[in-house]
């Protein structure tokens, strides 16, 4: 009989059972922790996990400045004392009106702009219950059964509250209202302007020292557009939205995408409109993180943002004064005069030939005010928005289509005799001048010799007393060589709402005579000064420029920043012609302003300086503004009257200004656009002689605008 085997007694290491002891402990202290942090701390972690992290909001700086080409400070901003209002996600609307309550006590705020419905809104939200019997007892029932929804029961609590409700209003609460009303126009997250005029300094610390007890109230600095030339040139430089506009409707999801808020302020029209990005500025983004309530608990600043980049304008604001200065003293002196009843406007515009920078963009408009007396109003704008019939200053661009139609040629001759159409008015020039060279027709300003062109580039022959067929294509014709010097075209300055002019819709042929003396489509005064400026460098279209340069911001006063970019000069096309039909056209220029049967000389003859350029007279209609005029002419029909025009350049042999001036609906013997002319002539030769050392001549680059 075999012997059971002895069991082994089981044990476990020691080092085992160190293991497990560990293993222990350590559980034991994983418990003790979790215990800490739910009893402990475990209301700051509930908040922790209940923070919320917004989106980044964007705030506004200030807008970049800008010079005129001296460096002169044209437009910059002035800071303003700030109250602001960032709304909270959840804040409920009674929770705005206790804040607008309390800040009540520490601000005056205006209520001018309070309207009816707002307060008839307000007087609901402050009546409840008196807003509840403004409703009947079937009305409710029939808002019981589902009949009426909650937007019919307000309308009808709207409708029925009266004047003696609005007057229960005391000062102070209409005071709260208009605070109120600005805090629910704000959007979450994003301040909201309260107020940021006239809060004084007072006002600014005692809402400081109650920033506490004012949830979502802030005072911060905001600032304003500030013109140092007051309304000079204001219609060009244009103007910036407030905050109450905020972004325009029509361009909101435009700017969304880019970043702004829905109550930033933008550039609303021309400079400011065109050059948005870069005077809008780089914001300053700031992270609000939030609890689930959507109360701010920290503010993160991601970066302090930039104002915006800086313009230098190819504006001398100089210049622009003394060209207002006397546009106005000229309107004056012809309206003081008598005889010119239609007369409400003039224009000049100057340009450098050579690179298109625009050194004085001038208009002047006469408009009465409510006592019936003229006042004298910004009307730069008009340089290029408004167009009309400009009269002989066009002959050159006529002469030049004939030389390049090959129906002429330079030194050519015509009798210069009245044009007599069958079933036509006889068509003459202002005096019989015999035979004359092409000269001669520019020197003296002879209709016929432009008719007797047009007919030609027509193609069809003069026959006194005959019929005239005119074709389509004559137009067509005339009309593509005047563009190419800019005139009918835009000019391509890089502003909006740039005006082409008016074509003649009928091919009569009588209106192509017309066509060819620019008493038929109708052009800009900027147009003009393009068209002289091809002549006067030889024929480059050069693109007119306002802006000369873009800079980088700077904080310390009188000084600019580095360039960012430099506008070069753009050539829009090249005129292709020989150099010697210019150089003919040039010639007659001269003969205009520099000889004594030129119909300039009276102007220009004894300048210190040699001018070229051309003279014209427009018989027109009048049909400006005032409807009562322009049905004060024979039959009702408007009145007739004459656009007097003057264009040029000098010096003649190296030009660095051409200008012109269009003064509309005046008597033909006015010296007005002539005067102007000599005289903003003399102001750019007088402060070129201050300003020589300021800054080097530009060189005419040629760069074609592919």
């Amino acid at each position: 009989m075999k012997k059971k085997k002895k069991k082994k007694k089981s044990h476990v290491p020691i080092r085992l059972n160190m293991l497990f002891f560990l293993v222990f402990i350590m559980f034991s202290a994983l418990i003790l922790r979790l215990g800490i942090v739910q009893i402990v701390y475990g209301g700051d972690y509930t908040k922790e996990v209940e923070r919320t992290e917004n989106l980044t909001v964007n705030t506004p700086v200030p807008r970049g400045k800008m010079y005129d080409r001296y460096g002169r400070t044209v437009v910059d901003n002035t800071p303003l004392r700030t109250v602001t209002y960032t709304r909270l996600k959840g804040f409920k609307s009674e929770g705005r009106l206790a804040i607008a309550q309390k800040l009540a006590k520490l601000i005056d705020m205006p209520t001018d702009k309070l309207t009816d419905r707002d307060k008839k809104d307000f007087w609901l939200e402050m009546n409840p219950e008196k807003a509840k019997e403004k409703i009947t007892e079937k009305e409710w029932q029939a808002f019981q059964n589902k009949k009426l929804d909650d937007k019919k029961i307000y309308n009808l609590q709207l409708e029925r509250i009266t004047e003696a409700d609005l007057q229960e209003f005391t000062p102070s609460d209409l005071k709260v209202l208009a605070i109120k009303r600005k805090m629910d126009s704000g959007y979450a997250m994003t301040p909201q302007i309260i107020k940021n005029k006239d809060v004084t300094p007072e006002e600014y610390a005692r809402i400081s020292e109650n920033l506490a007890s004012l949830p979502g109230i802030d005072t911060t600095t905001d600032w304003e557009r500030n013109y140092a030339y007051g309304n000079m040139f204001t219609t060009v430089l244009g103007r910036v939205t407030s905050a109450d506009e905020g972004l325009p409707r029509e361009r909101l999801d435009y700017y969304l995408v880019r970043d702004y808020n829905r109550n930033d302020r933008i550039g609303k029209s021309y400079i400011e409109q065109e050059y948005e990005d870069m005077l809008h500025g780089t914001k300053a983004k700031i992270k609000n993180v939030t609890d689930k309530d959507g109360n701010i608990l920290e503010q993160v600043y991601l970066s302090k943002g930039e104002r915006g980049k800086d313009l230098i304008l190819t504006i001398d604001m100089e210049l622009q004064k003394k060209v207002e200065q006397i546009i106005e003293e000229e309107l004056k002196a012809t309206k003081a005069k008598g005889g010119a009843p239609y007369l409400d406007r003039a224009f000049v515009v100057m340009m450098n030939p050579k690179n298109g920078e625009v050194l004085s963009m001038s208009g002047k408009q006469l408009i009465a005010n409510e006592a019936g007396q003229q006042e004298v109003s910004d009307y730069a704008l008009g340089t290029m928005t408004s167009s009309y019939a400009v009269g002989s200053v066009v002959k050159g661009a006529t002469l030049l289509t004939g030389f390049q139609t090959g129906v002429t040629s330079p030194g050519n001759t015509e009798v210069d005799e009245p044009i007599r159409i069958k079933g036509t008015k006889e068509k003459k020039s202002w005096k019989n001048m015999g035979t004359i060279t092409d000269l001669q027709a520019l020197q003296m300003s002879s209709n016929v010799y432009m008719f007797k062109t047009a007919m030609k580039i027509a193609g069809v022959t003069y026959v006194p007393d005959g019929t005239l067929s005119v074709p389509q294509k004559a137009f067509d014709t005339m009309r593509y060589y005047f563009s190419e010097f800019g005139l009918g075209v835009p000019t391509g300055i890089n502003l909006p709402n740039e005006a082409t002019g008016f074509k003649g819709t009928t091919a009569k042929p009588g209106f192509l005579l017309d066509f060819a003396i620019g008493q038929y489509d109708t052009y800009t005064p900027l147009q003009l000064t393009q068209y002289v400026s091809t002549i006067a460098n030889g024929g480059y279209r050069i693109k007119p420029q306002v802006v000369k340069e873009i800079r980088e911001p700077v904080s310390k006063p009188g000084e600019i920043g580095k360039v960012v970019q430099s506008m070069e000069p753009v050539v829009l096309n090249r005129i292709d012609m020989k150099p010697e039909y210019i150089k003919e056209v040039q010639n007659g220029f001269h003969m205009v302003m520099q000889t004594t049967e030129g119909t300039g000389h009276k102007a220009f003859g004894n300048a210190p300086y040699k001018v070229a350029g051309k003279t014209g007279t427009a018989e027109t209609f009048y049909d400006g503004p005032d409807t009562a005029k322009r049905k004060s002419g024979t039959n009702g029909e408007p009145p007739s009257t004459y656009n007097l025009t003057m264009i040029g350049y000098a010096p003649e042999d190296n030009p660095e200004i051409a200008f012109s001036v269009v003064v509309p609906w005046v008597p033909d013997d006015s010296p007005i656009s002539k005067s102007i002319a000599r005289r903003v002539m003399d102001a750019y030769f007088d402060l070129k002689k201050e300003e020589v050392n300021i800054e080097p001549e530009q060189p005419f680059i040629p760069k074609t605008d592919e």
